[in-house]
C-alpha cells in the first residue's frame, strides 16, 4: 500500500515555535513500522516557518506576519526541519529525502510528470519522501492554505490507497469541544456536503495555516481521486498502522469517490479561489453536464465580478445554482462584450470560448 502522512505546524513545534523532536521522532517511528509491513510512505510536513523563527529570534510575540518575512524565515527553518527527520529516519534505518513543491508542480503537465518520477522513483529507491511546500519562492500556501491540499494532491500524483492528515485533534467531531462538551467523534463520512463544511470551522492554531476545514477540503480532493482519507490524532500510539489496516475509531474516515479527476482539474475544481462567476442558460448547463465541450460565449447570460484572464471562475445556472468551474481565457470585461453573442458574431482574432473544455470541472 502506498500511503501519504501529512502532519501540520501545531504538531510539530511548541508554543515558543520550536521543533518539538519528540513529535518528530514518533513520526518516523510509525513510519519505519509501516515500511516494516511493506507499505511506501510519502510525509508531507509543515513546520519550515515555525522552525526557522526561533533561529532568528522571532518567537512568539515577535512572529511576523509580511509574507516576504515569512518565505526568508522558511528558508532557515526548512533545513533545520530537514535534519531533525534525517535524524530520526536514520535510528530506523531509513534515508529521507527532501521534495519541495510548488502549485505549479501540480498544473502544468510537465512539471506534474516530473515531480511524480522523482517521487516514485524515491519510492523504488527505498527512501522516505519527506515533501514540502517550497514557502521561499511558492507565496500561495502562506497567504492561502496549509499542505493538507498539498498532501491530497501527493496522494493522487503517486496513486496512494490512503492519505493519512494528523492532526491535533482525534478527527472531526460533531461540534467544538470548547463549547459543547458532549461533542463526539464522527467515524465515517460519505459525502462531504456543506453541513459537514460549517462543522468544520475555520483556521487552527495561529501557529499553523491549515485548521479542520482545510483537512475537510483536502480529503474532498483525494475523495475524486478515488483516495480513502483519515484524519487522526498525531499524539495517539500506532495511529498511521491503525489507519492503513482501517482500525474503527482510529479517526474521521472520509470514504472515496468513484470518481478519478486528473490532478489539474482537480486543482481547478478545489485548491483555485473564485474571482467571479459567470450566469448560463439552460440550454448551456445540459450541454456543458454531457461533457467534452467548451463554453461558448452564447450560452452566457451574465458575466459578475472582476478577474482577468486563466483566473478561476465558477458557471452557475439560471436558479443561481454552481454547477461547474474553469479557468476562463479571457477577462471580466471582454466576457461582458462576448456574453450572449454566436461563434459568427464575434470579431475576427476573438477566441470562440470563455472557458475550454480542458479547463472545465463539472461539481456535485
Amino acid at each position: 500500500m502506498d500511503i501519504v502522512a501529512k502532519i501540520g505546524t501545531s504538531s510539530l513545534t511548541g508554543t515558543d515555535g520550536a521543533i518539538r523532536h519528540d513529535a518528530i521522532a514518533r513520526l518516523c517511528g510509525e513510519v519505519a513500522g509501516l515500511r516494516a509491513a511493506g507499505h511506501r510512505v510519502v510525509v508531507v510536513t509543515s513546520g519550515a516557518i515555525g522552525a526557522g523563527l526561533p533561529a532568528l529570534g522571532l518567537g512568539g510575540d515577535r512572529r511576523p506576519r509580511d509574507a516576504v518575512t515569512l518565505q526568508a524565515v522558511s528558508a532557515v527553518g526548512q533545513s533545520r526541519l530537514m535534519g531533525v527527520y534525517d535524524v530520526e529516519l536514520a535510528r530506523h534505518g531509513l534515508v529521507a529525502g527532501q521534495v519541495l513543491l510548488a502549485p505549479l508542480d501540480f498544473v502544468e503537465r510537465r512539471q506534474y510528470l516530473q515531480a511524480r518520477g522523482t517521487l516514485l522513483r524515491l519510492l523504488e529507491l527505498g527512501v522516505v519522501p519527506i515533501v514540502n511546500e517550497n514557502d521561499a519562492i511558492a507565496d500561495d500556501e502562506i497567504r492561502f492554505g496549509d499542505n493538507d491540499r498539498i498532501a491530497a494532491l501527493v496522494a493522487h500524483l503517486i496513486g496512494a490507497d490512503l492519505l493519512v492528515l494528523l492532526t491535533d485533534t482525534p478527527g472531526l467531531l460533531s461540534a467544538d469541544p470548547r463549547l459543547d462538551p458532549s461533542a463526539s467523534l464522527i467515524e465515517e463520512i460519505v459525502e462531504i456536503d456543506k453541513e459537514l463544511e460549517a462543522v468544520a470551522g475555520g483556521p487552527g492554531t495561529t501557529g499553523g495555516s491549515g485548521g479542520m476545514s482545510s483537512k475537510i477540503a483536502a480529503a474532498k480532493i483525494a475523495a475524486w481521486s478515488g483516495v480513502r482519507t483519515v484524519i487522526g490524532s498525531a499524539e495517539r500510539a500506532g495511529v498511521l498502522a491503525g489507519a492503513a489496516a482501517g482500525e474503527p475509531g482510529i479517526g474521521t474516515v472520509v470514504l472515496p469517490h468513484d470518481r478519478d479527476l486528473p490532478a489539474r482539474k482537480l486543482w481547478i475544481a478545489f485548491a483555485v479561489g473564485s474571482s467571479g462567476h459567470v450566469v448560463v442558460d439552460a440550454g448551456a448547463r445540459r450541454a456543458l453536464e454531457r461533457g467534452g465541450v467548451s463554453l461558448l460565449p452564447a450560452g452566457v447570460v451574465e458575466v459578475h465580478g472582476e478577474f482577468d484572464a486563466d483566473e478561476a471562475v465558477e458557471v452557475v445556472d439560471p436558479g443561481g445554482a454552481v454547477f461547474a468551474k474553469g479557468l476562463v481565457r479571457v477577462s471580466s470585461r471582454v466576457a461582458r462584450t462576448m456574453a450572449g453573442r454566436r461563434s459568427a458574431e464575434l470579431p475576427d482574432g476573438v477566441l470562440r470560448y470563455l472557458i475550454h473544455a480542458d479547463d472545465l470541472v463539472m461539481l456535485p
